[in-house]
């Protein structure tokens, strides 16, 4: 028997002719949004864009399997003043991101693309994209989605941690996933160096949930990590690799989801 071949959802891999195929069956396009920025003396700049795009990419290989889907090439940078003491870290200003994704999500609607996903991969992207997704869903006359990868799959991600109950910065997830995805761009023995750098206490271990604080992260770690690296493994980096992919495919893929009506009709006069 012949071996079924799996349709590229990779953007960049397919033809103008092919996407503009893809509009004609609404694939869902799916635009991973990252950073470029300091991750610890462990891990290198490009963790949350790596991750970001691994992430894309296994959702919508999972996708695929029920509908048409499509994953854009990563957005590399994004919002990450709050890292730039550290050096190596590339960040925008809030309207020059807010530009570029508007570009973007301009650029898919014109092709007639309707169903657009902002995966976004880096915790300082999020308030911002959700403020941009209010903004262009009426705009742009299409329902945007906007998540954050691990708040999306929190639950998951909680199951399979043991240090941690949630995913933070260079900490036992997101060096477990690197360790899975690029074992060679970890320095294990680096990881030490975390231990026993300084650590003041975040907003919410003062006051709880619900107050937010501009800070940049060096003024909560001097090693630029909140979590547990120490107890990251390949093995648990491949676990939540796929519990991530296969949560936020379920949603996706839920068809009810998609056709919740997002705007009214004005009243009758």
């Amino acid at each position: 028997m012949p071996v079924e071949v799996q349709a590229e959802v990779e953007w960049r891999k397919l033809r103008a002719d092919q996407l503009r195929e893809q509009a004609r069956r609404n694939a869902i396009v799916i635009v991973p949004i990252g950073s470029l920025e300091q991750h610890g003396p462990h891990l290198p700049v490009e963790v949350d864009s790596l991750l970001g795009e691994a992430v894309a990419l296994r959702v919508a290989r999972l996708v695929v399997e029920h509908e048409p889907v499509l994953v854009l090439p990563m957005l590399w940078t994004g919002l990450s003043e709050h890292h730039m003491s550290f050096g190596g870290t590339v960040t925008l200003d809030a309207p020059a991101f807010s530009a570029l994704i508007e570009g973007i999500c301009r650029s898919l609607v014109r092709h007639g693309f309707k169903r657009i996903v902002l995966l976004n991969a880096h915790g300082g992207n999020d308030n911002a994209l959700r403020c941009i997704t209010d903004h262009l869903s009426p705009k742009l006359g299409v329902p945007i989605l906007q998540f954050t990868y691990w708040y999306a799959a929190a639950e998951s991600i909680a199951e399979i941690l043991e240090q941690q109950t949630a995913l933070r910065h260079a900490c036992e997830a997101e060096t477990s996933m690197m360790m899975a995805l690029r074992p060679e761009l970890v320095a294990r023995d680096r990881i030490g160096l975390v231990a026993a750098a300084n650590r003041t206490s975040e907003i919410k271990e003062l006051v709880g949930d619900g107050v937010y604080r501009w800070r940049t992260l060096g003024s909560i770690s001097s090693a630029g990590v909140i979590g547990r690296p120490d107890a990251a493994s390949a093995e648990k980096g491949e676990r939540l690799l796929g519990a991530i992919a296969r949560t936020i495919a379920m949603k996706l893929c839920n068809q009810e989801f998609w056709s919740l009506p997002w705007r009214s009709d004005p009243p009758e006069p």
